[in-house]
This record gives structure tokens, sequence and C-alpha cells, in this order.
């Protein structure tokens, strides 16, 4: 496995980035290799200074990258204009075929927006979509698409299904993953009118699991482990999982010191039990399914423990095979369509 990670992308770069690649080095074996990208005299100075055996630092490699993009600039015109950027450079890499995977926590429009010019789609891949896989405690579920594509036409749809369902037997070990549409209701009429587009497109493939129309709740009730969407309905739903989870343990944890603070040391095995179940950054990023390639998104507040998931991720995908899964899929499904 050849994993390019962006050491300048992300809140929290380049220290974390680098970091997390250290602490992957337990993971490496003796033909994996991780690239570097960024600015040489950063990452020389850090990997000098690692404190890595003499076998494992010997897998790092560094690749020059002249520029960065930063995380409030224009996705698109920031990759026409920074062709010498971390992003850009990474993404080049794996057009190379030098790269099997490649990893950022930085500019998201950016990196999707690269990944489809250096790297191309799939044969038969009309949009990527960018897939999350949220914690739950009925196991995990896989979320597309949660911001590639805000307003996506149900083919569309139907093929994150069938790459999302491709991944989540992959990475969480599903033999067949059931798939939900998300709708504000659970009958086939609810929604959209491409959403139920959508619904009887799913419905009549034989390649998805179809479970039908699902709400929102319906996520951490484990009735489905692949859920589909509209980027902008995918991001925002994200975004308030997250936010709700942390604001949920804060509220906890202020209420027992305040309420019964002699508790407090009882309780708090448990408090960390369950959130390291849905810890985020155990997951190893979100993959941008549909390149021709293999793209890890990092959230943007990625430390190093999230960079270090997302390169033990990319090598278990790098081995998986998942992007043949997906062309099979998907050339299948266009034929039963003809």
């Amino acid at each position: 496995m050849r994993a390019a990670v962006d050491v300048m992308g992300g809140d929290h770069a380049p220290q974390a980035i680098l970091q997390g690649c250290w602490d992957a080095a337990p993971l490496l074996d003796a033909g994996d290799t991780v690239l570097l990208v960024g600015d040489p005299a950063v990452v020389e100075l850090a990997l000098a200074s690692a404190d890595l055996p003499p076998d494992k630092k010997k897998l790092y490699r560094i690749v020059p990258a002249a520029d960065v993009i930063g995380m409030d600039e224009p996705p698109v015109d920031a990759v026409r204009a920074k062709p010498q950027s971390s992003i850009n450079i990474m993404c080049k890499l794996a057009a190379a075929g030098e790269a099997d995977v490649v990893i950022s926590a930085g500019n998201t429009g950016a990196v999707v927006a690269a990944a489809q010019l250096r790297m191309r789609t799939l044969p038969g891949v009309s949009r990527p979509g960018i897939a999350v896989v949220i914690p739950t405690f009925h196991g995990p579920v896989t979320l597309c698409d949660v911001g590639a594509n805000p307003l996506p036409k149900p083919v569309h749809m139907k093929q994150y299904a069938l790459m999302a369902a491709a991944y989540a037997h992959a990475v969480c070990g599903i033999e067949k993953p059931r798939v939900g549409l998300l709708s504000i209701g659970e009958e086939e009429s609810k929604g959209t009118l491409a959403i139920k587009h959508t619904n009887h497109s799913m419905a009549n493939d034989p390649l998805i699991n179809f479970y039908g129309n699902v709400e929102g709740r319906d996520l951490f009730k484990g009735v489905v482990d692949v859920v589909i969407c509209d980027g902008f309905v995918g991001n925002v739903l994200l975004k308030f999982f997250e936010g709700a989870i942390e604001g949920l343990f804060r509220e906890l944890l202020t209420n027992l010191k305040e309420m019964a603070p002699d508790l407090l040391h009882r309780f708090a095995p448990v408090m960390q039990k369950v959130q390291g179940e849905l810890d985020w950054r155990d997951y190893g990023g979100a993959p941008l399914l549909g390149v021709a390639g293999l793209c890890l998104i990092l959230h943007g507040r990625s430390d190093a423990r999230a960079v270090k998931n997302a390169i033990r991720v990319g090598k278990q995908l790098s081995s998986s095979g998942i992007n043949q899964k997906i062309v099979d899929n998907i050339k299948q499904a266009i034929q039963e369509d003809e």
C-alpha cells in the first residue's frame, strides 16, 4: 500500500497530520510506503526528529509541494490556480499510479475537485459521492452523500447505493448491507419527486438490498446499514450528529458534577466507553466513492488519531478490490436498465 498524505491540509496541520503518520508506523509492513506531500523543509525536519525505528522510518518518503489550498478558498478556482498545491500533487500521484490511496483533511471541495480532475471517475460512474461511517449502538451505518453533490439526480443516488453498499461490505464486514433512502416519511409516496423516482429505481434493482424509505431517527434504530441522500442533507445531518453527541456528553458530565459529584468517578469509565464507541475518528475518514483510485477525506479538525486510522483504512481498502466491485455493480445495473 502506498498512501499519499496531504501534510498541509487541516485545522491542525502539519503537526497533527505528521504525528498521525508516525503513529501509523506499527500498522505498516515492509512493502508499504507513506508519501508525505507538503513543504519539504517542514517535513524533512519532522521526519528527521521523529521517534521511529530505522526499519519503519525508511517507509516514509517526502514529496515536495510548493503551495497550499486554504480551507476557505473557492475549491475549483483554487485547484486550477494552484497546480503545485499539496492536494493537486497528491491526486497527480494517484493518477500516475504512484499512490494507491490519497488522504487529506484539507479543503473538502478542493479534494473532490482535484480527485475528479486528476484521478477521473470509474467507468460508468456519473458523479462521485462522499460516504461516511456513522457509529451507532446497533453498529456502523454508512451515509452517502455527505457533501460532494448537493443536487443529485435519481441515477446518481442509485449509484451511491451501489457504491456505499460495496464500501459497507469491504470496511464494515456486512455481508449484504440493507439500504435505506432518506425521506420525510416511510411511505413510497413521501418525499420530493427525485426521492420518489429514486425509490422506484432502487426497489427494482436486484443488486440493491433495498429496505425502503427511512427517516432521520431510523439511522439509530439498526433497521438499515446504508442510508442514501443528497449531499446537502447528508452534510447537515452529519454535522448535526457530531454536535449532538458532543453536546450530550458535555451535558451529562456537567450534570453529574453538579448533582452527584461523588458518583462521577463511577460513571466516568462507562461514559468513556460509550463515547469511544461513537468516536468518528476511529472510522478513518470519508471515502470519495466513484473516483479511479482511493480517496479518503478527513474532517478539517482531524487529529493524529483520525490520521492514523485513515492510513489503516487506506491499507484495508487497497487490498479489498472495492473499486472493481463498484465497476462491476454499476455495469450490471446499466445493462439491466437498457
